[in-house]
């Protein structure tokens, strides 16, 4: 039991009335009104905590029911819902929960608070936010329940524990394939009317704004009628995504590690190669090629590929590039858009990456795709007032110069760039392989 405020206050309005009674119509304390003051206010003050003992009793007789539904997996990196369900029986109730999460994420609310009338249910929503991957116990549910007369709250314990994992960006694939699917059937469409892509899929008649060159003569001739061939975008290319586990990957940006914004990043890529018919594969390196997933096309590569990456993490490591890229090109002989997923700082420290692209270059169509920290952007192009401040917008300043020069030198040696914030990376990777796609560039 927990006494409520309205106890505290009725336990000192009884000692207020008590030494009040006291001191009536005498300016010195009677001794015997002062010790019928004290009986009497002791009295009260029992017949209080009765009142209390019996109103936590009915109270525990018409517990609320309260229900945290089903942890699905966390994604790391965003708010994840979860929904806890109150239910009252033959009474109303006023509630105060606990849910007992990881100290580890942060979160929306620490408590929850309701007032429901009898026989009615409430769904409770909070949200947590997970900054990293893995297991985590997830604790019981504390609830208190005012009593009827508002005079105590009963405290009890509901065994909900479990154990949650925290996986990669799961929400925003879920996104991602919704737009994916809703883009595939408008530019599909928009694909054959135009004439877009590289692979023959029908014949159909000419319409105004249809390219001439498309026109097929032979079929125009037997049929006494102008065809035009619809072309679509090739299927079945082969996407392979190199992760770099390395030192560089380690670093925090927007609250996640750069290699969580990176595995978001290749999953995401993965998924919308799938989506486009494109066999996908993907390793993640560090020294040594530590998870090598061939390339294989069908929905039932996505789930592999995120149980299969969720538990590596970076290691404070030098990459080996050039091990890397000898890896794929040992295992993939048939051309490929090979995308390498890293961070780099300057021409010095990135010799091995510019060698290792290099390589790439003649037999597939490699991509670089660096992580940028939007801190150093923004300190950058901050105004400064001050030396220190002045001070640290030079440095934020070489080092872009620097990482400008390192990808201009990929690009000269043939090398897609794609150089985005962390948290923006998804999005523009994703963005971009589409558009290679359109053209037809592999």
């Amino acid at each position: 039991m927990i006494p409520s405020r309205r106890v505290y206050q009725l336990l000192l309005l009884g000692t207020v009335i008590g030494l009040g009674a006291a001191t009536i119509g005498s300016d010195v304390t009677n001794p015997r009104l002062l010790g019928l003051s004290i009986v009497l206010t002791l009295g009260f003050d029992v017949l209080v905590l009765l009142l209390a003992v019996l109103d936590v009793r009915r109270a525990q007789a018409g517990r609320a029911v309260v229900e945290r539904d089903r942890l699905a997996r966390l994604s790391i990196g965003r708010d994840n819902l979860v929904r806890l369900t109150v239910k009252t029986g033959y009474q109303s109730a006023v509630l105060q929960i606990r849910d007992f999460y990881p100290q580890a994420f942060s979160t929306t609310t620490k408590h929850l608070s309701v007032s429901l009338p009898a026989h009615s249910s409430e769904a409770l929503m909070y949200q947590v936010f997970p900054a990293k991957r893995g297991e985590y116990d997830w604790g019981d549910i504390q609830v208190r329940q005012l009593g009827a007369w508002g005079l105590a709250w009963h405290d009890w314990k509901i065994p909900q524990s479990e154990t949650v994992a925290v996986y990669p960006d799961l929400i925003g694939l879920r996104s991602l394939s919704i737009r994916l699917t809703l883009q595939a059937s408008g530019n599909l469409r928009r694909a054959r009317r135009q004439g877009i892509g590289t692979e023959f899929s029908e014949l159909r008649e000419y319409a105004t704004g249809d390219d001439p060159r498309l026109i097929d003569w032979k079929a125009t001739a037997r049929r006494s009628r102008v065809l035009v061939r619809v072309l679509e975008p090739e299927q079945e290319q082969t996407l392979i995504v190199l992760l770099d586990r390395g030192r560089l990957m380690t670093a925090q940006v927007k609250g996640l590690a750069r290699f969580d914004w990176g595995l978001n990043a290749a999953l995401s890529l993965a998924l919308a190669g799938l989506n486009r018919g494109d066999r996908v594969g993907i390793g993640v390196f560090d020294r040594q090629m530590h998870a090598w997933m061939p390339p294989e096309r069908g929905q039932t590569q996505l789930p592999k590929l995120i149980e299969r990456l969720t538990p590596l993490y970076p290691a404070l490591l030098e990459p080996d590039y050039v091990g890397a890229v000898t890896t794929v090109a040992t295992r993939q002989t048939r051309r490929a858009l090979v995308v390498l997923i890293t961070e780099v700082i300057d021409t010095t420290a990135s010799v091995e990456l510019l060698a290792a692209m290099g390589r790439l270059a003649p037999r597939h169509l490699a991509f670089c795709v660096t992580l940028r920290d939007p801190q150093v952007d923004t300190q950058a192009h901050a105004l400064t007032t001050d030396i220190p401040t002045t001070y640290a917008r030079a440095v934020a300043l070489d080092l872009l110069s620097q990482r400008q020069l390192a990808l201009a030198k990929l690009k000269q040696k043939g090398v897609l760039v794609l150089d985005a914030p962390a948290d923006q990376i998804s999005e523009q990777l994703v963005d971009r392989y589409l558009q290679l796609k359109a053209r037809s560039q592999l």
